[in-house]
């Protein structure tokens, strides 16, 4: 490992809910989720003002709509969060030429190959500037971890949150980790926390306690070695300049192999369902479904379905890999299933969370009869459906978003980024004064972008190698 901070991890905060609030003045403070709205919809990103109410991202979204009934429930405009994406990874590349993007909202740096930090007081200035100018640019806030190892500048980033900034000192990174849970390492979900739990282990100090034989022994040689690494804070990953993706994948080994196909078809469903949680966070959709299963025998199969176009539906995943299920013979027991996308494609803002456009209308609280069915009426042109969140423009109102549409009427608040709080007006949804609009940015004029980052003073010089 390094010895000063000069790995920087950053964490754009609540990314899709703070563009939302960023652009609509009405929403600034309040309770904003972002996601599919339809029957089988996903939070994808909620505010923080919603995450106090215990809503969370994939959480499905009858029960985020039961926690905060009064959110405001927005389908996500991908163009709009991959353009400020691109902005904000446009700041990072200034710093150094080696810089790994996670995700739209989340990406490593290497400092270090930039030239930009060498010791903890430049690494603190470099992630000071960046969290500044990232508010410049684009009106929005990230949190920054800065460490020596890509694990552990991660773990800042979230002690970080909201808004801030965290350095971990090279040579206090066991301290701080032990009295953390095991579910703070990557890779310790659920089902690994509960064995650890029943072996009488909380803390990522007691995995450490524990030793490295312990754990080959609870969990395996591969996962038992890495685990006991992670505690003693080893970590010498490097950071991995961008490249293109070719697939997304998910896969849970299981501690007990799973004999009953029952169980194991519901894995598998719950697989799918986090790939395309994946697959949406990267900004991707494909046309290849691919099932992993391992069986008890160590035999690894994979079976592989293209679909006629790319998609990012759950639904469609969840049926291509309950179908490529079925022709695999699990007989003996499963210990390892994975759920993967390949033949990847960008999405298009239409396609994104596409189940959305079943749910426009509002529910019937529970003990109220719904609103009487209206009569049919012919198609409303793809152009027509106004999907909530989604921008709008007036020839007399200008520009606006939509609130909500449903029984023929859409409901649009004129307002823009830089305008105050604006009021509410209710159209036909055909009515030809209405149309779609693209987004406003969110800085009226923004900044420049800056030059690459130099501290004011240079390096020490190294010492000449023996």
């Amino acid at each position: 490992m390094r010895s000063a901070p000069t790995i920087l991890h950053l964490d754009m905060d609540a990314f899709y809910a703070s563009v939302e609030q960023a652009s609509k003045p009405s929403l600034r403070g309040k309770a904003v989720i972002v996601g599919g709205l339809g029957p089988r919809g996903v939070v994808a990103t909620a505010s923080y003002e919603a995450r106090v109410h215990g809503v969370h991202s994939a959480m499905p979204m009858s029960q985020a709509r039961r926690l905060a009934p009064n959110a405001a429930y927005l389908v996500p405009r991908f163009a709009l969060y991959r353009s400020i994406s691109d902005q904000v990874m446009a700041l990072l590349r200034a710093l150094s030429p080696l810089v790994e993007p996670l995700s739209l909202d989340e990406a490593f740096v290497d400092l270090e190959a930039g030239g930009t930090a060498w010791d903890e007081r430049s690494a603190r200035l470099v992630g000071a500037k960046l969290r500044s100018d990232i508010r410049a640019v684009t009106g929005l806030t990230g949190s920054v971890g800065l460490a020596a190892s890509k694990m552990l500048a991660k773990i800042a980033s979230e002690e970080a949150k909201p808004d801030g900034l965290v350095v971990i000192r090279p040579g206090s990174e066991r301290e701080m980790l032990a009295p953390m849970s095991v579910r703070t390492l990557p890779g310790v979900g659920p089902a690994t926390g509960d064995h650890l739990r029943r072996a009488g282990i909380h803390t990522v100090g007691e995995i450490a306690e524990a030793g490295e034989d312990e754990l080959v022994r609870l969990l395996g040689k591969a996962h038992g070695h890495a685990l006991y690494a992670m505690a003693l804070a080893r970590d010498d990953r490097p950071v991995v300049a961008e490249r293109e993706t070719k697939s997304v994948s998910v896969e849970d080994t299981y501690d007990v192999d799973i004999h009953d196909r029952v169980r194991v078809g519901l894995e598998v469903q719950r697989l799918a369902d986090r790939c395309v949680r994946r697959l949406r966070g990267a900004g991707l959709s494909g046309r290849t479904i691919v099932l992993k299963v391992r069986r008890y025998d160590f035999s690894t199969l994979t079976r592989s379905e293209t679909l006629r176009g790319p998609t990012d539906d759950p639904a469609v995943v969840r049926e291509a890999a309950a179908r490529l299920l079925d022709s695999v013979d699990t007989t003996g027991g499963v210990r390892l299933l994975g759920v993967g996308v390949s033949g990847l494609a960008d999405y298009t803002q239409e396609d994104l969370f596409a189940q959305a456009a079943g749910g426009a209308g509002e529910e019937a609280a529970e003990g109220e009869e719904a609103e009487p069915a209206p009569e049919p009426r012919p198609e409303v042109p793809e152009e027509r459906r106004w999907s909530a969140g989604h921008d709008v423009r007036h020839t007399e109102y200008g520009h606006g978003w939509v609130q909500g549409s449903g029984l023929g009427r859409v409901t649009v608040r004129f307002e823009t980024p830089g305008s105050a709080p604006g009021r509410v007006k209710t159209f036909r949804v055909d009515d030809p004064a209405l149309e779609a609009a693209d987004p406003l940015p969110l800085v009226e004029t923004p900044p420049d972008l800056p030059e690459p980052l130099r501290p004011p003073e240079a390096p020490p010089p190294r010492p000449p190698e023996a």
